[in-house]
C-alpha cells in the first residue's frame, strides 16, 4: 500500500507496519515485520481477548466478583473497577469513572490464573498465540504491558479481530462493545473525554477528538496504542486493520499522534475504493 510509505518518514530508529483486510489478507507491509518490538499497552488487546476466551471456556465469568466490593472482571477489563493506573488500592467505587488502570488488568489476569491453575502467560500462549501461529510473540511481563511481538504476528491478530476463530461471534462482539457507556475518563497522553468509551481490554474510538487514530476512522474503530511507540486498530467500516510498531517511546515522540493519525487517514483513504 502506498499509504504505508509514510512510515519511512517517521523519526524512529526502527519501524514495521502492516494493513490487513477484513477477510484476513495482508494487503501491505513496510519494514522488517519479523523484528520483535515491545508492545507496551497494545498487550491489553491480547489480554482482553484471552480473558474472553477464559469466559467462554467457563474458567471465569465476566460478572464474577474480582477485587474490591462491587467490582467484577467486566469492570476491571473496562477500566471501570476504581483502581489507579498503578497500585493495588482502589481510589473510587466501581463504575464511577473510566480510570485507565494497569492494575485492573493485572487483577483480572490474576483472577484467571487462580481459576485456571496456570500462569496467565501460559494461558495467553495456549489460547491465543499458539492457535494463531504468533511464534515471534510472548508475554514477558505484566499482562497490561509486557508483550513482545512482531508486525507479522500482530497481522494475524488483526485477522482474528476481524474474523474471529477463537471466540464465538457473540463473545467477540462483547469484547468490542462499549461497557458502562456513560463513564468519563482520560486516555493517557491524549486527553479527557466525556464519554470515554471502552470495550473489554480494548479501546473504542467513539467520538473522541483529538485521537491517536485518524480523523476519518469511524466511531466503531477499536484497538490500542502503547507507550513504546506502537499502535493497532481495526475499523469495521473501512474493512481493514492497521498495526504500526516502532522503538521510539511515545513520551519522547512529540508528533506521534499526528504521525499515527496521518497514516491512519491515508490507509482509510486508500482502502475506500476496495470492497471489504
Amino acid at each position: 500500500m502506498r499509504a504505508l510509505q509514510l512510515v519511512s518518514s517517521w523519526d524512529v530508529d526502527n519501524a514495521a507496519a502492516a494493513v490487513v483486510a477484513s477477510d484476513g489478507a495482508v494487503v501491505g507491509t513496510i519494514g522488517d515485520i519479523d523484528r520483535p518490538f515491545e508492545l507496551a499497552s497494545v498487550t491489553k488487546v491480547l489480554s482482553g481477548w484471552t480473558a474472553m476466551i477464559a469466559v467462554e471456556e467457563g474458567t471465569i465469568g465476566l460478572d464474577d466478583p474480582v477485587g474490591q466490593p462491587g467490582c467484577t472482571l467486566r469492570h476491571l477489563l473496562a477500566h471501570a473497577g476504581g483502581y489507579p493506573t498503578d497500585g493495588p488500592e482502589p481510589i473510587s467505587a466501581p463504575a464511577r469513572r473510566r480510570i485507565y488502570s494497569n492494575s485492573g488488568i493485572e487483577l483480572a489476569a490474576a483472577a484467571i490464573e487462580a481459576r485456571a491453575g496456570m500462569s496467565f502467560a501460559d494461558y495467553l500462549a495456549d489460547a491465543v498465540l499458539e492457535p494463531l501461529g504468533m511464534t515471534g510473540s510472548r508475554l514477558v511481563g505484566s499482562p497490561a504491558s509486557g508483550m513482545v511481538g512482531t508486525a507479522a504476528d500482530l497481522s494475524r491478530l488483526l485477522a482474528e479481530l476481524q474474523r474471529p476463530a477463537l471466540l464465538s461471534a457473540g463473545g467477540a462482539h462483547e469484547a468490542v462493545t462499549i461497557q458502562f457507556p456513560d463513564l468519563t475518563g482520560i486516555v493517557p497522553g491524549v486527553g479527557r473525554f466525556d464519554p470515554c468509551p471502552w470495550g473489554l481490554g480494548i479501546e473504542i474510538r467513539g467520538t473522541k477528538s483529538p485521537h491517536w487514530t485518524g480523523i476519518t476512522n469511524s466511531p466503531a474503530t477499536f484497538g490500542h496504542f502503547g507507550a513504546s511507540g506502537t499502535m493497532l486498530w481495526v475499523d469495521p467500516e473501512a474493512g481493514c486493520g492497521l498495526v504500526a510498531l516502532t522503538d521510539r517511546r511515545f513520551d519522547d515522540w512529540s508528533d506521534a499522534l499526528d504521525q499515527w493519525s496521518q497514516l491512519s487517514d491515508a490507509v482509510v483513504a486508500e482502502r475506500a475504493g476496495v470492497a471489504p
